[in-house]
Order: structure tokens, then C-alpha cells, then sequence
């Protein structure tokens, strides 16, 4: 490539507009098929387990408190998440679903990066539980 070929590339490159946009002040609207963070509906949930099977990066753990009165919370570990999607295509009972709009998860720590999705009074329960079984361990708190 010669010098002149440069320059005049250049000289053209300073005139146009930028191609990048400024993100955290500029945001385009989210794509509806995007595949952001997993949420549960524990009401609709049967404690049947395929969405913990098919998950390959275990990033679902389905704790069992009470089969028989539904009472089931899920730990979801979003660090270890590859957004597949393969547990809400496998769920029969649409019990799981992944958001468009929660997409930026970046922390400095780990602590935000495990959730537990349940009824209140269940993921109390067992956050208290886990406290009492090991006074050392912390365990995250659930998402306000």
C-alpha cells in the first residue's frame, strides 16, 4: 500500500461520523429473542428436575424443602451461566424464563452472583438454615 493510498484514507477517516455508539449514555432497545437472566415462577414450578438435568454448566440447583406442598427454592449461580437456554425450553410447565431487559449483570465481587428464587417465607427458611448448620459460611442474601 503506498503512502498516498494512506493519507487519503485517513483524511477520510477523520471526517466521518464515529461507527461506535457512547454506550452507558446511548443504548439501542434490547432484541426480544435476547437471552439475559433466568427467572422462576416457583407456583407454577413441580419439582420435576429437568431443568437441572439439561443444564450444562450447573448453574441450577433445585433445593427441595417440601414436595408435597411445592415448596422449592432454586439457587441459580448466573457466574457460572452460559445463557442456552436450555432449561426454559426443556421446562414442561413454564416455570422458567429468561429476560430481555436484565442483560448487565457485572459486579466487583461475587457474592451478587448466586440468587435464590422461591416464595420469601422459603428462601428465609433456608438462608437461616444454611446460618445455623455452618456459623462460618455467609451465604448471599436473596435479591431486593
Amino acid at each position: 500500500m503506498s503512502i498516498g493510498a494512506m493519507i487519503g484514507d485517513i483524511l477520510r477517516s477523520l471526517f466521518k461520523k464515529p461507527a461506535t455508539q457512547r454506550y452507558p449514555y446511548e443504548r439501542y432497545p434490547t432484541p426480544d429473542r435476547l437471552r439475559g437472566k433466568l427467572f422462576y415462577d416457583p407456583t407454577k414450578c413441580t419439582g420435576c428436575q429437568l431443568c437441572i438435568k439439561d443444564c450444562p454448566s450447573d448453574a441450577i440447583e433445585l433445593i427441595v424443602l417440601d414436595k408435597v406442598n411445592k415448596r422449592f427454592v432454586m439457587r441459580y449461580n448466573i457466574d457460572r451461566c452460559t445463557y442456552c437456554a436450555q432449561c426454559v425450553q426443556n421446562c414442561r410447565f413454564d416455570c422458567l424464563s429468561m429476560s430481555n431487559e436484565q442483560y448487565e449483570m457485572a459486579a466487583l465481587q461475587r457474592q451478587p452472583f448466586e440468587v435464590f428464587y422461591g416464595r420469601d417465607e422459603d428462601v428465609q427458611f433456608l438462608l437461616e438454615r444454611a446460618t445455623r448448620e455452618d456459623p462460618e459460611a455467609q451465604p448471599c442474601q436473596p435479591p431486593a
